[in-house]
């Protein structure tokens, strides 16, 4: 199995759409076998920190969108997710082993 890893921030947008939905949006219409949402709380990376402290509440936190499938059914979606998250998160991909 394969596990694919992408990582965003809550507030990310394409379109006037939240990049999240966009994403899980088009892995559904993929059909692959599941995918989960993980909210970080504190995170940086090359478009500066993901966190925003404003009078005690934390916005635009940085999230990951995993999912876990075979390679056949993953790879071909990689062109298509690099396109959608663009340079607004990371992509990446990885052999697992399920027990």
């Amino acid at each position: 199995m394969w596990q694919l890893l992408i990582r965003i921030k809550r507030n990310d947008e394409v379109g006037g759409k939240r990049l999240e939905k966009l994403i899980m949006d088009y892995l559904m219409k993929a059909h692959v076998e599941g995918a989960t949402v993980w909210t970080g709380v504190n995170g940086f990376g090359k478009r500066g920190k993901s966190t925003l402290h404003w009078e005690g509440v934390t916005v635009n936190m940085p999230l990951i969108i995993e999912v876990v499938d075979s390679q056949e059914k993953l790879e071909p979606l990689l062109p298509d997710l690099k396109h959608i998250v663009g340079d607004n998160g990371l992509v990446t991909i990885q052999e697992t082993y399920i027990i």
